[in-house]
């Protein structure tokens, strides 16, 4: 996949400060504290009801896939709504992510050229598509993210321009859709091989929120981020990594460190001073956490109280192929006598 496009305006992920901070601040004063406290909480009755929506259209199946029945669909969704996308777009949108996304796996020796041309061409659909919902909000401004981005001008950076604007949005709904997918997939097969915390989540939802957090640290979307550049020597231990070396951030790895937590391999919702590495860390730390984190909540609180004593079809399952995402490219359930 192409890692920039010419002439594209990249998303502040892929920026260094002062850029990244300028556009992250922007992004923020309408996407949570302390501008807007109030966003994720606002959006839970609507996560409620997509979660319960999409729980209803498989709920009597005896054999469910996780993934392409449900966690596929739900982060996409919710963003759309977030970002004011009108709900005879969604199915579009929802194929121009997708498909951005198994470009991204792309291996020219064993995958069709198409898999890859038709990432391409998604992503310029995709930014042609929000390129033409921003030039409508400055006519029509809305309380949607768009119609709050597009016509802010009280910040003391002032406005964002379009193509700044698109490539937030971008950001939003690609890096916020593959990782919240495959969040809540681990998180169904953490469940599904400790029945007897799936047993106690269902007894009591409030654990859902260690238990989250404990994901996070056990089993995150992430694994690696491998582009990271050193500005300086650094030494490290008795070695000196040279300035302008790419540096792999084993995020995975630091979160099942020995020395940071007990008994580092061991699932457990329980654990204190949990301070994992699965939002990232630093400038760079995920500004979709908040979100990410309430939509599994709920996601995994309703999967485990409505579906009738399920159980996994294989273990392990089938894995996307990527070293820096991780999570099973389906997750073949069944329930009740399947």
């Amino acid at each position: 996949m192409p890692s920039v496009e010419e002439g594209v305006t990249p998303a502040f992920i892929k920026m260094d400060q002062p850029e990244h901070d300028r556009l992250r601040r922007m992004a923020m004063r309408h996407f949570g504290p302390p501008h807007t406290p109030g966003l994720v909480t606002g959006m839970e009755g609507d996560l409620t009801a997509t979660v319960s929506s999409l729980i209803d259209d498989f709920a009597c199946k005896e054999r469910i896939d996780v993934v392409d029945d449900f966690a596929l669909l739900f982060p996409v969704t919710v963003v759309c709504h977030l970002l004011g996308v009108p709900r005879e777009d969604e199915p579009r949108f929802h194929l121009w992510v997708n498909d951005i996304m198994n470009a991204i796996d792309y291996d020219p020796k064993t995958d069709p050229k198409e898999k890859l041309d038709k990432g391409v061409r998604a992503r310029k659909d995709l930014r042609q598509n929000l390129g033409e919902l921003v030039e409508q909000r400055h006519d029509r401004p809305g309380d949607d993210l768009l119609g709050r981005l597009a016509n802010d001008d009280d910040g003391p950076d002032g406005r964002m321009t379009d193509a700044e604007i698109v490539a937030t949005a971008k950001l939003l709904l690609i890096a916020g859709h593959e990782t919240t997918v495959n969040l809540i997939t681990n998180g169904m097969l953490t469940l599904l091989r400790h029945p007897h915390v799936l047993q106690r989540l269902r007894d009591d939802p409030d654990l859902v929120v260690p238990l989250v957090e404990e994901l996070l640290r056990y089993e995150p979307p992430v694994h690696i981020i491998p582009w990271r550049v050193a500005y300086s020597d650094i030494a490290v231990g008795d070695t000196v990594i040279p300035k302008g070396s790419q540096i792999m951030l084993m995020l995975a790895s630091g979160s099942r460190d020995p020395k940071r937590f007990h008994d580092p391999d061991r699932f457990d919702p329980d654990r204190r001073d949990n301070q994992h590495l699965g939002f990232g860390s630093g400038i760079h730390l995920c500004f979709g956490g908040p979100l990410a984190r309430r939509e599994t909540q709920i996601a995994l609180t309703e999967l485990v109280s409505r579906l009738d004593r399920p159980s996994l079809v294989t273990d392990p399952p089938p894995y996307r192929r990527s070293p820096v995402l991780r999570g099973p490219i389906h997750l073949d359930i069944e329930q009740g006598n399947g």
